[in-house]
This record gives structure tokens, sequence and C-alpha cells, in this order.
């Protein structure tokens, strides 16, 4: 590990550390200090440790200054600079692998996580029996603010996805902001693929017990949102990395209703996924790369999304790994067929929806391929991949 840590003020070891990676966020990162210090004072001892992949625009620099200049706050701050980028997740594990506290706060840089927010996740950390805090954009009380149609379409997509491809239960498995008792993950080897570790935590940190409190998420006004193409890339190898691991550790179920039910979840998982592709190669094709006509645009998504559908459906929901050619090409033909009606459905959906109903494209876009998706299951199951239907 390629890392220079430079602590900026020696102190004793501290009950409480706070991780917050960063990259490229001196214009939010002095507020998100002067909040946490507002937060804490007082009430918590604490450590701050900045992980910075070496910003651009001299983020560790100016962390470095603010602890100089800030030598009456109670908190402790460690400026750890990593010599490449090398993503959200691995920082947050750098951040946790020296945090000194027995429990770890894990939080954004860019303001739209609360710090204020904070004594209330220690507070239930301590007083409960719970091992995991998670901060809930999701649950009652709970809100995101600022967030357009797209974005928000994509968490949710993200959720589900995590929810039913890795049986997960709470409401924000995506969240970026949690607090947890630094034991729970003593054992735990972590991939950190992607962004959100938390999922890793939840999937690897066996029987530990969770609690959701809402907060309010705001959406950044300062810096650029990492989110892109890689991103969903990453976090798709993520949840498929945490599905084999969860698979290697859980008995194998032999009841028939739970294997049934379990194939269903899978399929519509893998349809969450083909709702994103779909989406995003849509609106890639549709309004960021050659501005085609919707429809056109729409047809581009649909053949992307049904080629990554059979492919996930084969290896993952049916469990085919046997890819001769023939078969394979049959089975994508008839998978394309079943799928066809529901396509068609989705274009005449699209195109009443815009035209007649004169609704915005990306919400007829959502409409059309949300209730195009449904009823492939059962067609697929008996005819593409030759399984009885309850089984």
């Amino acid at each position: 590990m390629n890392s220079n840590p430079r602590e900026i003020r020696s102190s004793r070891t501290r009950s409480l550390s706070i991780v917050i990676p960063t990259y490229n966020e001196s214009k939010n990162i002095v507020k998100v200090l002067d909040s946490l210090g507002t937060a804490l004072r007082g009430e918590i001892d604490a450590e701050i440790i900045i992980v910075d992949d070496n910003s651009p625009d001299g983020t560790s620099k100016t962390v470095e200054e603010y602890a100089k200049r800030s030598k009456e706050n109670r908190c402790s701050i460690q400026v750890i600079c990593r010599e490449n980028k090398r993503g959200l997740s691995s920082a947050i594990v750098t951040g946790i692998e020296r945090a000194r506290g027995d429990a770890v706060v894990v939080m954004d840089s860019d303001l739209s996580h609360p710090p204020q927010a904070i004594p209330k996740m220690i507070e239930e950390l301590h007083n409960s029996d719970c091992d995991i805090v998670v901060a809930s954009r999701y649950v009652e009380g709970g809100s995101v603010s600022g967030w357009p149609f797209k974005r928000k379409l994509i968490s949710k997509g993200a959720t589900k996805i995590a929810q039913h491809g890795l049986g997960i239960k709470i409401k924000d498995p995506m969240s970026g902001f949690f607090a947890f008792r630094r034991h729970i993950i003593n054992n735990i080897k972590f991939d950190a693929i992607g962004y959100k570790i938390l999922l890793e935590i939840l999937v690897k940190a066996r029987g530990a017990k969770v609690m959701e409190i809402p907060y309010n998420f705001i959406d950044r006004k300062s810096g650029s949102s990492k989110l892109d193409f890689s991103v969903g890339i990453d976090y798709i190898k993520s949840v498929w990395k945490l599905y084999r691991y969860g698979k290697s550790v859980k008995e194998n179920e032999k009841r028939t209703s739970v294997h049934f039910l379990s194939k269903a979840g899978r399929f519509y998982t893998v349809g969450a996924s083909g709702l994103l592709v779909n989406y995003l190669v849509s609106f890639l094709f549709g309004a960021v790369l050659s501005n085609l006509w919707y429809i056109y645009a729409t047809m581009v998504g649909i053949v992307f999304s049904m080629s990554s559908n059979f492919i996930l459906n084969k290896i993952w929901t049916f469990e085919d790994r046997n890819f001769e050619p023939k078969r394979t090409i049959v089975q994508y033909g008839l998978f394309l067929g079943f799928s066809g009606i529901g396509a068609v459905f989705q274009l005449l959906t699209v195109y009443a929806l815009v035209e007649l109903r004169h609704m915005d494209y990306s919400v007829s876009l959502f409409l059309a391929v949300a209730i195009a998706s449904v009823g492939n299951f059962l067609l697929n199951k008996k005819w593409t991949f030759q399984e009885k239907v309850w089984s």
C-alpha cells in the first residue's frame, strides 16, 4: 500500500473514529470539519480520519492547514494521503484500518451527510443492542433533497438489486452514512469494490444487528458527483462477488417453494439491473451522445438490456453454465422472442405516453420498462431454460 500518513496532532486513543474519504473536495471539506466540531463539541471525544486520493485541488493540504488553525477542537485530525486514486471503498477500508475508536462512523465529504446526526447514531449504537446504525433516506422521516428523477431512479434500482439479490432487509443498504462497532469487522476480508462499503459489511458481518434512523440527504452544492458509468459497472461486480460469497457460506436449501421464490427473486433482480441498463443506454443515446429520436434511443436500450438480462439469467438465475454455441443461440433466440412481446409493448407505451399524454420521456420510459418486464419469468423458466415451472 503506497500511503503517506501524516498525523496532524497526536492524541490519546479515542472512543470514536470518523472516516471521511475525499477526492477534490477542497470547497466542501472545511465546512464539513466545522460542522463536525460543532456537532461533537463537549459531547464526544473523537478522531477524524481524512483519506485523500491525492486530490489535484489540494484537499489534503486544506485539511492540514485547517487542523493547525483549530487546536482548540477536541477532535484530532489525521490525513492519510494515497498516491493514486484507488476508489471510495478502498479509501474507507484504509481509514477503518487506521481507526482507533471502538465505534466508527463513515460519512461523505460533500455536505450531503449532516454531522448533527452523528450524536444520535452513537447514542443508538451504545444504548441499544445493535451493531450497525445506518442513517437512512428511505425510512419514515428520511428524505432526499436536490436529486433529479434519473438519480432517484438509479438509487432505487440499486437498492432493489441489493435487497433481492443479496437478501438484505434494511431499506437503505446504499447509504454511505453509517456507524458500527469496530469489532464486528475484525475477521472480514474486504474486496472494496465500488462505492458502497456498507453492502460488504452487511453481507459479511454475519449476525450483526442493524438499526436505521432517518436523515435528510441534501445533494452537493459544490464540486462534482463521482457517479459515472464505471461506478455502475463496479456496483454490478460488487453485487456479484457478494452474492457468490453469500452462496458459499449458506446451507443448501431443499424446499421447492424456497427454490422457486429464490429463482423468481433473482430473475426480477436481473430485471431491475436490465431496467438500469435500459434506462442508462437509452438516455445516453437519446440525450447525451447522439441525440437520437427517443424511439430509436429506446430501441438501442432494449437490445442492450435484453442481452445483459439473458447472460445474467443464464449464469445466475438458472445456473446454466453450458455455453455450447448451438444451445446458447437457441436459448438466446427464445429469450429474445419472449422478451420481444414486452419490448413491443414498451415501445407502444412510451410512444403513447409521450405523444398522446405528453408525459416526460424519462417518466414514460421508466413506466414502460417496469410494466413490460413483468411476466417473462415463467415463460423463460419453462421454455428457454427447460425447468419445471414449480421447482
